[in-house]
This record gives C-alpha cells, sequence and structure tokens, in this order.
C-alpha cells in the first residue's frame, strides 16, 4: 500500500543527442533543477534533473544495448509528459522566452486544467498544466 508521503515511483526517462545542452535547456525553459550528472564533457551517461517532488532522467543517446532497445531521439510519436503547475501562463512564458516551440497555445479544458504544449529542441513533446491528480486522492 502507498502513502502520501511515499516517493515518486515513475520517473520519465529520455535520451537526447546533446543531453548536456538539453540539461541546460530544460533548467532555463521548464524550472528543472539538476540533482546529478555522471558522465565526461558533453557526454551524459546519467542525469536527474528535479520538478518539485518529481524527477526524469535522461542521458545521451548511445548506440549500446539499452539505445537500441530505446530507440533514437526525437520523432516516433506516442510520447509526451505532462508537468503540473500552479501557474500556467508563468510556465508558458517561460518556456516561450526560452524558444521552446509551441504547438498549442494555451488553452482552458472544460475539466478544469489551464494547459499548453510544446516542443523542446529535440522534438520530445511537453504539455504543462494545472489539472493536478494526486495518486492518494480518489479520481
Amino acid at each position: 500500500m502507498t502513502t502520501a508521503t511515499e516517493a515518486p515511483r515513475i520517473y520519465p526517462a529520455l535520451r537526447y543527442r546533446n543531453a548536456a545542452k538539453m540539461i541546460d535547456w530544460l533548467c532555463d525553459a521548464f524550472g528543472f533543477e539538476v540533482r546529478a550528472r555522471y558522465g565526461e564533457g558533453d557526454i551524459v551517461h546519467h542525469a536527474e534533473l528535479t520538478f518539485g517532488s518529481s524527477m526524469i532522467m535522461l542521458g545521451t543517446a548511445r548506440d549500446d544495448d539499452y539505445g537500441k532497445m530505446f530507440g533514437e531521439p526525437g520523432g516516433g510519436g506516442g510520447k509526451s509528459i505532462y508537468i503540473a503547475v500552479g501557474d500556467a501562463d508563468a510556465a508558458f512564458a517561460k518556456a516561450k522566452k526560452a524558444g521552446a516551440q509551441i504547438i498549442q497555445e494555451l488553452v482552458d479544458r472544460d475539466y478544469g486544467s489551464r494547459e499548453f504544449i510544446c516542443l523542446d529542441p529535440e522534438g520530445n513533446v511537453w504539455s504543462f498544466g494545472t489539472y493536478w491528480p494526486k495518486a492518494s486522492e480518489k479520481a
């Protein structure tokens, strides 16, 4: 049984062609903070970026066994990360200022969320909205 104070169990993992550059961009554009970064020079073997109590993991795309399972960065479809924020307008302004490609402008959803969708420089889809479900609460 899980509790409300339990650490998250799901950590999205991303691979980037230029992970070193993307770490800086994600911090600037979306407000992530670097928790850990391992590698040499521009090669990032593993990094952890936090956003509040949540975290993503990322690294440089490599031609190893995991890289072959994971696939090439960008394109391919079927993947997106949603981030719950307190102020979608502020998140939108920050992302746009950093050069995020906005693919859906700010919109108010019928279920009460205010949100937008954008692409990072390597083509990953990011959605930000005020809809903030809690695992410890009933839907």
